[in-house]
């Protein structure tokens, strides 16, 4: 195995779900912190190696990965002892694929990031409503993803957890997760919360809702 370099921000939801991935195929790698406000991300050393210039950026020895869905799905096809994580089995695969196009297409794309950028780029304050109904729209169909299932894309732990866990449990930055309405989404957490190597998720998601709660947002009526 060569040497693996992450490159990120420790609060980002995608930069999270490739730590997570790292850390249950017990991958060694360095993290290197991009700072996005002073637009590290745009210095030509890392526009030659990413021309989108994103984060999470992963380089495995020569080979440069972005997109957080593309980094996971890479790692754990190469570096897993077995399939469980990416399954080798096409429908199973293509369920998990599935949660990972959600999340990016519906989670990140329409509720998360929508959010986010105005609030830390553009100065916004006031959330507009259809916003707040886009993430209840995701506890909605996230509950029913985990409708007799333990897992986000079945009954077992696969790379779509922990995409979704980085994601999905940055949304009561926004909304609450109702306990009583989504128990099966606050059963899903608290599983995930017991994996021995949670934390890389946790310490980042804290440092996120923390930013996000202190922009002292309001939302629209």
């Amino acid at each position: 195995m060569g040497k693996i370099t992450l490159y990120g921000i420790e609060p980002s939801p995608p930069v999270r779900a490739v730590k997570l991935t790292l850390a249950a195929l017990e991958l060694p790698y360095e993290f290197v912190v991009i700072d996005l406000t002073v637009k590290e991300q745009l210095s030509e050393a890392f526009v030659k190696k990413n021309p989108q210039h994103t984060v999470p950026m992963l380089e495995d020895d020569d080979a440069c990965i972005w997109d957080s869905h593309a980094i996971i799905t890479y790692l754990s096809s190469k570096y897993g002892k077995d399939d469980s994580l990416y399954p080798r089995d096409l429908l199973k695969r293509a369920v998990v694929d599935q949660r990972l196009h959600f999340e990016s297409g519906v989670v990140f794309a329409n509720a998360l990031r929508a959010i986010t950028k105005n609030l830390f780029f553009f100065g916004m304050k006031v959330i507009p409503k259809e916003r707040i109904q886009a993430i209840v729209e995701v506890y909605d169909f996230v509950e029913t993803f985990l409708k007799d299932h333990d897992y986000i894309a079945g009954d077992h732990l696969t790379v779509a957890d922990f995409s979704l866990i980085s994601s999905v449990g940055s949304l009561p930055a926004f909304v609450e997760i109702d306990p009583i309405k989504y128990v099966n989404i606050i059963t899903w957490i608290k599983r995930l919360e017991q994996l021995p190597y949670y934390s890389v998720n946790d310490v980042g998601n804290k440092q996120f809702i923390a930013a996000v709660k202190g922009t002292n947002f309001s939302i629209e009526q």
